[in-house]
């Protein structure tokens, strides 16, 4: 184990400052040069939801910014990692694949061990990969290629689920699919096709679907830490279900990095993984 590994003891996710964020390309629907995001409002909702994470026990570490690489700050996609092993992302739109080297740096420093997805396939991290318990579900078609996946779960010695996204406004899983606890998550069954739905519920019992007006301000894209579930604004039907299950709610607008396509679960990479991930329990990183 590298004397530089992080001591996760509690919550520990990686962030990025927007220092250099900006809409400089276009490679999702949401994304528009000729609506630009404001940089100074961008780094202060980002410094908002830093705040928040870190009152409700999050240890929050920083990867730096890095100019020419805005969406160096949407932080989930650098890798999936698991335990002390972090699958690099392989980034399908070379906008974005000047990010990788900076984020194996830094994991490598940190003392993960960095794995590159099998060769000839793309995989854009915890954007596309999220744990629900023991099971890994997996967006593919538009970012992500699902000929790799099987092939990554056998990296980790997990189980995978293959799930077909469908609508190019939730381009990568995590901004239509959030886990909050072994067998339960929150959805938008909008952006997925009748087969992923189906395999949805057969490993995923509990399932709280999203509105469609909540979906599209990224009510999905929520980072959940223990019984708290952090959002952008705009999701009061969610919360509502959310607090009636027993779940906290804390909202916090991110409207800058919306312009982007992303937002809070975006900005934020579990190091610890996923707090959904049964494994957490078995003290695999103590």
């Amino acid at each position: 184990m590298n004397s530089s590994m992080l001591p996760l003891t509690s919550p520990t996710i990686l962030m990025c400052p927007p220092d250099y964020f900006g809409i400089e390309y276009e490679i999702n629907p949401w994304m528009s040069r000729s609506r630009p995001s404001d940089l100074a409002l961008a780094k202060q909702q980002w410094l908002a939801l830093k705040a928040i994470l870190e009152d409700v026990g999050v240890r929050v570490q920083t990867l730096a910014a890095v100019e020419g690489l805005p969406d160096l700050v949407f932080t989930a996609n650098a890798a999936l990692v698991y335990r002390d092993l972090a699958v690099l992302a392989r980034f399908r739109h070379p906008q974005r694949q000047g990010e990788e080297p900076h984020d194996e740096a830094w994991l490598a420093a940190h003392g993960f061990r960095v794995v590159r997805p099998p060769e000839g396939v793309y995989f854009e991290g915890a954007g596309d990969a999220l744990f629900c318990g023991d099971t890994l579900l997996a967006g593919y078609r538009i970012r992500s290629d699902a000929r790799g996946h099987q092939q990554i779960g056998a990296m980790l010695g997990v189980r995978v689920i293959p799930l077909e996204l469908v609508d190019p406004y939730y381009y990568h899983l995590d901004t239509c699919f959030c886990p909050l606890a072994p067998g339960a998550a929150i959805y938008y069954p909008g952006a997925f096709d009748a087969y992923a739905l189906r395999a949805m519920w057969e490993v995923v019992p509990e399932l709280i679907e999203v509105a469609e007006d909540e979906a599209r301000s990224f009510a999905c894209n929520a980072v959940v830490v223990g019984q708290t579930v952090v959002t952008n604004v705009g999701c009061p039907k969610l919360h509502a279900a959310l607090n009636a299950r027993g779940f906290a709610t804390r909202e916090t607008p991110l409207s800058e990095f919306v312009k982007s396509g992303g937002s809070a679960k975006c900005l934020t990479l579990r190091l610890d993984g996923e707090e959904a991930a049964s494994w957490k329990d078995a003290g695999a990183r103590g």
